[in-house]
């Protein structure tokens, strides 16, 4: 019984192993995407001085506010897939937009979209623009 259970253990080692040997190898396709970090972007929020995803109020209103801006943002598939994922806090009206999106044409119509939704009485572009 307890030779099964070793023989078991060895299987399932040897299994995550190879799988652990074939995530860490680097395809082209792996070396592309590299270029999708963002530490350097959000420098910022570590710093304290800027409004994060834990200052989202956690009222109904502000909840569904952000839900609103984020479907239609959403919506617009003409964005790209940095825009579809901006990070948005709205707090008593004022939607504040943090991250990076593709071109200055995108920053633009990002913020039309948030300042379009019901609710919204101002929004605080803070978009970076990288490639």
């Amino acid at each position: 019984m307890i030779n099964r259970f070793f023989q078991a253990l060895c299987i399932a080692a040897s299994l995550a192993t190879g799988s652990w040997a074939i995530a860490k190898d680097v395809s082209p396709s792996h070396a592309a995407n590299a270029n999708a970090d963002n530490t350097a972007v959000n420098a910022r929020d570590r710093s304290g001085d800027s409004a994060t995803s834990f200052d989202q109020p956690n009222n109904k209103a502000d909840i569904d506010l952000a839900a609103n801006v984020r479907k239609a943002i959403v919506a617009e598939k003409s964005l790209s897939t940095k825009a579809h994922n901006v990070k948005l806090i709205a707090a008593s009206g004022v939607v504040t937009l943090r991250g990076p999106v593709d071109s200055a044409e995108e920053k633009t119509r990002v913020d039309a979209l948030a300042a379009s939704v019901a609710g919204v009485s101002r929004v605080d572009n803070q978009l970076d623009i990288k490639q």
